[in-house]
């Protein structure tokens, strides 16, 4: 394309990463963590030290010798705020010469902290442990002095760089030596009395915390410091706190409390008059009304920012900002003028990290505004010589080789690996497979040299799609498989993210994985694929399911649960995965099945099978939502049966139906991908019966997030429920009878009404062991986690997130955990494809091993029916719990006035099937 043209300049670029650094949050992602930048007056937690604060440690008659050596720390300072961080490095040595010279060892100290924070905004590891090391060294930060800090001749500028030393311990995925370290430091501070400090290291320990998996210590934090900030008179470092912790607050997807937070700075920065603040605070309120969805609030946070600040690099992050919101949304008419204001700003800024990134995600925007136009029918080619046009790649190129040459007259080597990344997508996206490969080749050389994993694994991606498209597919794949190993060791780093502000999980993580299932289930021609793909594949898929989960959550809280994968004697695990122009399903088989015994020596081979239907995913996705909209329907029956045949043959007919005949009482495991998960298995119709008639069926997110074995203790169950209106929901008049069906056949504590609230349902919970949890009430699954949640009395609603708070004690004193969670009279959201998710977030939150939730609700007698035969089956220990849904669901279909699936379908089993 045109772009050939200019091959001259376009290999000047050279950035990589993804845009995860949020120059506009005010934080700095270093090593795929997120800092906070408390920019006070006193530079604290940037970590850069005043040596005002060494001043009265001189000698009167040496001030004059120490000036110009004082002269160079402030500029370095300079060039550090100016984000010129490989020069404030060569500023900072000078003046550490001749600190060294006139043997000042505290000033020494304290710029060597300084060079530490430059080394670890430029990535160099190394460099940064060593200074941090020295500056200790020179305090005489000894052993003795760490237990006793009585003894500590200069507090808080050792203080200060214990908090750079945390800081690097962080980046360096260490984030308990971190949270170890900044404790340190708020001992000091505590003694000193420096309570804005205390307050400052408290949310570098909540992130700290989070990454451990520490999260109800981390919220417990976050909420005290809040409190603390709010009490406190408006300064300018209230205003600071508050918009920090605002930010934190937003990482950790808690949006609606980061965004009452970040009202608060604002308000308190009004107070003060600060215009630059103030627009810093409202391009965060714009990207947190983004990431709730809330468009037409984030545009005009956006808009207000740019009119209110005084500060260049705040009014192009806004412009920018909003120009990504449009493009996302579709929103085309006000680009064109958008994108003119946008370039003439660039043009106005110095050389600056953040300069340079809003030319990245200007340039980002551009490329897929262009993807955009295209997938949206329009196939012409475009004008790549009229560079002024918002379409156009060849703008979007020239910002990137300005990013590059940028980058590189900074020494920023993770900047400069993100332009030569997004260079390479543009060459990718104009089908210059060879130009593209060796741009994306040098960014992932540079961003594997310092250890940037969050970027490594997008250029490994990039070079598995050019790779195919070359294709090269051998060679692909195993760019995939380490694209996909990295982004398993980023675990917290990555889910930390904000989800909608130039980072998406679903466009920039699960496409990988779709992707390499996509290669591996591709048999080139060939008739079989080799069973090692499949394998691959399912695990695959299963990774998959375990990061749509720990993105719902905004943490990594199941990497605690996963177990190892069992050998099984009964299931048949099913992984159907749509793709783009196929739905492909792989099947893994139990041992004992015939297929295995046959022949021992390809026991391998025989484990397996794999075949697919040839359906494009847009009507795979309509003929599953037109089913899920039809299956509570009082008459749709035949459209029932005609949608359900459709979608059985594609999953089970005509392979796995032949090989299920040689398995002995086989319980079918599915592992759902997407609009799947909204229709039960149970339904599933081969023209003369349905799928539950013949097997017992369960789903699983995954075989490592499930031990299954069989209950082994008696039951007894808390039965709560409301059969009264409540939260803005109907009443469930039949809830009643169910409640006292299910006390009818296993001993029972029922709340009912008035008594159930959250506050004595966690009380029951915590004061006798019960196997079993029954919730009879209103309740929403989505695939987002705060639009998840199950009603109380009073108007409560009790949020995903908080489930785990009510099983707290059960966790942390007592080994019991809930065997089985049932949730009878809840609904998936219409229209969402991944609202299932919401099943398994509260299964998982409440620590269940099974769950038996409803996907729509009906308040009708078949309820109460169906679960008090359940639970008859179930004590039967000789039953497995699929067994007794199963035998409770055909009790239902058997009758005259309960055959229809609407009655009996709605049930799924997740997790634990025995």
């Amino acid at each position: 394309m045109a772009l050939t043209n200019r091959t001259d300049l376009l290999h000047r670029n050279r950035i990589k990463g993804k845009i995860i650094s949020f120059s506009k949050f005010k934080l700095r992602r270093i090593k795929g963590i997120f800092f906070i930048l408390l920019l006070s007056t006193t530079f604290l937690c940037t970590g850069l030290l005043h040596p005002t604060w060494a001043y009265k440690f001189v000698n009167n008659s040496t001030v004059q010798s120490i000036t110009d050596t004082q002269d160079l720390v402030e500029r370095g300072k300079q060039l550090y705020a100016a984000e010129r961080f490989a020069e404030a490095v060569k500023v900072w040595q000078q003046a550490i010469s001749g600190f060294k010279a006139k043997v000042d060892e505290l000033q020494q100290a304290a710029t060597l902290g300084n060079l530490s924070l430059a080394y670890q905004q430029l990535g160099q590891w190394n460099e940064a442990q060593i200074a941090i090391t020295q500056s200790l060294n020179l305090l005489g930060y000894t052993q003795q002095q760490q237990e006793n800090h009585s003894s500590i001749k200069n507090p808080q500028i050792l203080a200060q760089i214990l908090d750079i030393q945390g800081r690097l311990q962080l980046a360096q995925n260490k984030p308990e030596d971190a949270l170890n370290i900044w404790q340190k430091a708020v001992d000091i501070y505590e003694k000193i009395g420096d309570e804005n400090a205390v307050i400052r290291d408290r949310i570098n320990q909540a992130q700290a915390m989070q990454a451990l998996g520490f999260y109800r210590r981390a919220e417990k934090t976050l909420t005290e410091t809040t409190k603390i900030l709010a009490a406190q008179p408006n300064t300018p470092l209230k205003v600071t706190g508050l918009r920090s912790l605002g930010n934190v607050v937003q990482v950790t997807g808690d949006l609606k409390t980061s965004r009452e937070i970040l009202l608060q700075s604002l308000e308190v920065a009004k107070s003060l008059s600060d215009n630059k603040v103030i627009g810093d605070i409202l391009v965060s309120l714009g990207n947190t009304a983004r990431a709730q969805e809330d468009t037409q609030a984030a545009i005009k946070f956006y808009q207000q920012a740019a009119k209110t600040t005084n500060s260049p690099t705040t009014v192009i992050q806004a412009l920018v900002n909003e120009f990504s919101l449009l493009v996302d949304n579709g929103e085309n008419q006000d680009l064109q003028g958008l994108s003119s204001q946008i370039q003439t700003q660039l043009a106005k800024l110095p050389p600056s990290r953040s300069a340079i990134f809003a030319r990245i995600n200007f340039a980002q925007s551009l490329i897929e505004l262009n993807g955009n136009q295209l997938e949206a029918g329009s196939k012409k080619k475009q004008n790549f010589k009229d560079s002024s046009s918002p379409n156009s790649y060849l703008t979007a190129a020239k910002l990137l080789a300005d990013s590059v040459e940028q980058a590189k007259s900074l020494q920023d080597k993770r900047t400069e690996s993100y332009a030569l990344g997004m260079l390479g997508k543009v060459y990718e996206k104009t089908q210059q497979w060879d130009n593209a490969q060796k741009l994306t080749e040098e960014a992932l050389f540079i961003s594997q040299g310092i250890g940037a994993e969050e970027i490594t694994y997008q250029w490994e991606w990039q070079l598995g799609r050019l790779l195919k498209a070359k294709g090269n597919i051998e060679d692909a794949i195993s760019f995939y498989d380490k694209a996909v190993n990295t982004i398993k060791s980023l675990r917290y780093d990555l889910f930390a993210v904000n989800p909608q502000v130039k980072f998406s999980f679903q466009k920039d993580i699960e496409p990988v994985y779709r992707e390499r299932v996509d290669l591996l289930l591709n048999s080139q021609g060939k008739s079989e694929i080799n069973p090692i793909n499949l394998e691959k594949a399912s695990e695959t898929i299963e990774l998959l399911q375990i990061a749509q989960l720990n993105n719902f959550f905004r943490n990594t809280c199941l990497d605690t649960r996963l177990v190892q994968k069992q050998e099984n004697s009964t299931a048949v695990v099913i992984y159907p995965f749509i793709l783009k122009d196929r739905l492909s399903v792989v099947v893994q088989l139990p041992n004992n099945s015939k297929n295995n015994d046959q022949n021992k020596d390809k026991d391998k081979n025989n484990k397996w099978l794999h075949y697919e239907s040839v359906v494009n995913a847009d009507e795979v996705k309509q003929t599953l939502n037109q089913l899920q909209r039809d299956l509570p329907k009082p008459h749709t029956l035949r459209t029932v049966q005609k949608k359900s045949q459709k979608v059985y043959n594609w999953l089970i007919q005509p392979k796995l139906e032949a090989a299920l005949k040689s398995i002995e009482n086989p319980t079918l495991v599915f592992i759902l991908d997407g609009a799947l998960r909204n229709v039960p298995p149970a339904v599933l119709y081969d023209g003369k019966q349905y799928l539950v008639e013949k097997y017992n069926l369960a789903l699983i997110p995954s075989q490592q997030l499930v031990e299954a074995k069989p209950l082994q203790k008696d039951l007894s169950a808390i039965a709560a429920g409301l059969s009264k209106p409540s939260a803005g929901f109907s009443a469930l008049p039949n809830v009643e009878r169910e409640l006292e069906k299910i006390d009818s056949q296993i001993p029972s504590d029922i709340l009912l009404n008035e008594e159930f609230t959250s506050k004595t349902l966690q009380e029951r919970i915590n004061s006798l062991p019960y196997p079993v949890l029954h919730l009879a009430t209103h309740g929403k699954f989505s695939s987002k986690a705060e639009e998840t949640f199950i009603v109380a009395w009073n108007n409560e609603r009790i949020y995903v997130k908080d489930f785990n708070k009510l099983v707290h004690s059960v966790e942390q004193n007592k080994p019991e955990a809930i065997e089985l969670l049932v949730l009878s009279a809840c609904q998936t959201a219409l229209g969402d494809e991944k609202a299932a998710l919401g099943i398994a977030g509260v299964a998982f939150q409440a620590g269940a091993r099974s769950t038996i939730a409803s996907l729509w609700n009906l308040d009708d007698q078949s309820t109460s029916i169906l679960m008090g035969q359940f639970y008859q089956e179930l004590a039967d220990k000789k039953i497995s719990k699929a067994q007794a849904l199963r035998n409770a669901q055909i009790k239902l279909l058997k009758s005259r006035k309960y055959k229809r699936p609407r009655y009996w379908a709605p049930y799924i089993l997740l997790g634990n099937w025995l």
